[in-house]
């Protein structure tokens, strides 16, 4: 077994790789850029070297730099987690030839696996299941679209060496081929830096399953049963599952065996993902069809780390140091179902957008160290490589953590998620936690009806008109607001004139607090009485005020009573927003302090700003042009994504204030836009 590995990766896989080889007994070393100088893998490893600015094809993705740090540590093993260099059959080559162990598969099984077209040709020899499409050389545009055409619509566009969603558009009809392929294709560059791409009969109600296969160099392979993760947006998992919902015996069986078959034959060794689609639309029955081999670990591998109570990290290490695999296949067993949510900085209200910034409030619900072994009841798991403080950077994907569960049934395991996910608080960034708590209720999911569509499905449900807030929050966001201008004066000392106990000399002080919840305005009405508070609001019944008392506060906890009802919650406060966290959900308002917008002016018009840091990769509209609401002006590539900035009303193009390819910051203006 090693004595010490190098992590050449980042985030919470190279946390949970530590943790892993830290109850080994193996030291780590961790590789980090300018960027992750402060970040928790850092500080999780016995080492840590800088190989880096920021961007990742200057640090993570140095094959040679991360190398040199292995052999100069004294590191015997490279763990490449996945993502960046984990499926780099160069990379995996040059680790060989300076002497250093890659734990993952063989160069050639990445090789063969890492193109798309030619690992479907594999897979037909091997009598593995496949898709009708087109997965072969020529890439000439005119040639794939009359593939499509034959195909028939809608199709599915997959760049050849993509992986995480990238690269992947669906086209409905022949007359958007080719705008859909050359925006696939300049992604595919993006990401991968190689454009072929392959095109696919699209399935309208497929379910996405997975089979986790691991092989040893003795010649031994085995399935670790199945993942649904049908559950998708932008082609990127949201949530997944072990084991399958409706999965039977047989074929489960069935596809762990075409999994097996898939992995025997490019002589794999060590952990991957062997993915299938099943057909569930127009009644057909789940047949099932090989997608795609992931020549990594998983980020999705906790799930089945809990229904079967291993450690597959612990598999990889002993595998690449040339051990067994420690069970054979009739010794694997399944228990008790897991659920794994993705926490990620982004907006869903907003197309998923990705988000930046600084975590200045995280808590999380309670959960043990990495721990695999089953007990009564339910178990909670996080994965995370940031904490509290940390920053989320543009640099790097902007996943948190990833929120695991474990329970004897589905439906235990449900209600766990539900918990959990409600003592998730997020403060500084937009988050998905809401709509992930939303997705989790959801009936479709709830009741196992999946398919890789269901967000789109059921857009409407999941994403519901904005209701009022409710009386709770803004009485716990006036509470906070009312302490801290107390607290305040309490500090400055005992001047009677910026006393805050309201008093006059004739009445008593009565005052509006004007709060926004999103674009709603929403007044509070503040009475001071005797050192007391009383409230009014519409959601309060009667005309009269309701007095409002705080029973108990510490730090940004706070606990009130409304008339006759107690109220606890969080609420953290941000310059003038309030981040009120009660019974399970979260709320955003912000405080309109009326000495800092007595003068305020009306925004700007015509401004069209960058949602974040980017570069313009396509101008789709000329100076001067006249263009419909929602007409795409310009594409931006963010995070190795497509965005895509639509004119917000009718209007006239004044001025394109960037060319393709330079780079802007956040909130700068792309184009100066004249409405009609």
């Amino acid at each position: 077994m090693f004595t010490k590995i190098l992590i050449a990766n980042r985030g919470e896989i190279a946390c949970r790789v530590a943790a892993t080889a830290r109850r080994m007994g193996i030291k780590t070393v961790a590789v980090y850029s300018d960027a992750d100088a402060g970040a928790k893998h850092v500080a999780v490893c016995d080492e840590a070297v800088l190989i880096g600015p920021a961007a990742a094809k200057e640090s993570y993705l140095r094959a040679d730099k991360i190398i040199e740090v292995a052999l100069a540590t004294g590191a015997q093993a490279i763990h490449p987690g996945y993502g960046f260099l984990s499926e780099n059959a160069q990379f995996a080559q040059a680790c060989a030839k300076a002497g250093l162990v890659f734990i993952g598969p063989p160069a050639s099984a990445i090789s063969a696996m890492g193109s798309k077209s030619a690992a479907k040709a594999l897979m037909e020899k091997a009598k593995v299941p496949l898709v009708p499409g087109y997965h072969g050389d020529n890439q000439d545009a005119e040639f794939l679209q009359s593939e499509a055409d034959k195909i028939t619509y809608p199709v599915l566009l997959k760049a050849s060496a993509g992986g995480g969603g990238k690269g992947m558009r669906i086209v409905e009809q022949s007359a958007d081929f080719k705008a859909a392929l050359a925006s696939c294709k300049r992604e595919a560059i993006n990401s991968f830096g190689d454009d072929k791409v392959l095109v696919e009969r699209y399935l309208t109600r497929p379910r996405h399953i997975e089979i986790q296969v691991f092989a040893d160099s003795q010649g031994d392979c085995v399935y670790l049963f199945e993942r649904d993760c049908s559950v998708q947006r932008r082609h990127q998992k949201v949530l997944e599952e072990a084991p399958a919902p409706g999965m039977t015996a047989e074929r489960r069986r069935a596809m762990g065996e075409a999994a097996v078959a898939a992995a025997k034959a490019v002589g794999y060794v060590g952990a991957g993902t062997v993915e299938f689609i099943a057909d569930y639309s127009n009644g057909e029955d789940g047949s099932f069809y090989f997608m795609e081999m992931n020549t990594r670990l998983q980020v999705e591998h906790p799930v089945t780390e809990m229904i079967t109570g291993l450690d597959l990290v612990e598999w990889q290490l002993r595998v690449a140091s040339g051990q067994s695999l420690p069970l054979k296949q009739d010794q694997l067993k399944l228990s008790g179902h897991a659920l794994e949510a993705r926490i990620y900085a982004e907006n869903p209200d907003k197309g998923f957008l990705p988000s930046i910034g600084t975590l200045r409030h995280l808590r999380t619900p309670a959960a043990s160290t990495f721990e695999v072994s089953q007990s009564a009841g339910s178990i909670v798991r996080i994965d995370s490589g940031v904490r509290e403080g940390d920053a989320i950077s543009p640099f790097y994907d902007p996943m948190i953590a990833k929120l695991i569960v474990w329970g004897t049934d589905r439906q235990q395991a449900l209600a766990a998620m539900t918990t959990a996910l409600a003592q998730y608080q997020i403060v500084g960034l937009a988050s998905n936690v809401k709509f992930l708590q939303r997705l989790i209720e959801s009936e479709a999911f709830s009741q196992a009806d999946l398919d890789t569509g269901l967000i789109e499905r059921h857009h409407d449900a999941l994403f519901p008109a904005a209701a009022p807030v409710a009386i709770e929050i803004l009485a716990l966001a006036a509470a906070s607001l009312l302490l801290s201008e107390r607290n305040a004066v309490k500090n400055a000392g005992s001047d009677p004139w910026t006393s805050t106990d309201g008093w006059r000399l004739n009445s008593n002080l009565q005052r509006r607090l004007a709060f926004t919840d999103g674009d709603q305005p929403e007044a509070l009405d503040v009475m001071y009485e005797g050192g007391r508070w009383l409230l009014h609001h519409a959601q309060l019944q009667g005309e009269n005020f309701r007095q409002m008392t705080v029973l108990h506060q510490a730090g940004n906890e706070i606990e009130i009573s409304l008339g006759d009802r107690t109220v606890a919650g969080t609420v953290v406060r941000e310059g003038e927003q309030f981040h009120v966290f009660y019974a399970g959900s979260q709320h955003t308002l912000g405080y309109l302090d009326p000495l800092l917008h007595a003068g305020d002016a009306e925004a700007e018009g015509g401004r069209l700003t960058a949602p974040m840091p980017g570069k313009i990769v396509a101008l789709l509209v000329t100076q001067g042009e006249q263009v419909k609401k929602g007409a795409p002006l310009l594409i931006m590539e963010a995070m190795k994504m497509e965005h895509t900035i639509a004119a917000p009303a009718d209007g006239l193009v004044e001025e394109l204030l960037y060319a393709v390819g330079d780079q802007v910051s956040e909130s700068a203006q792309l184009l100066a836009f004249k409405p009609a």
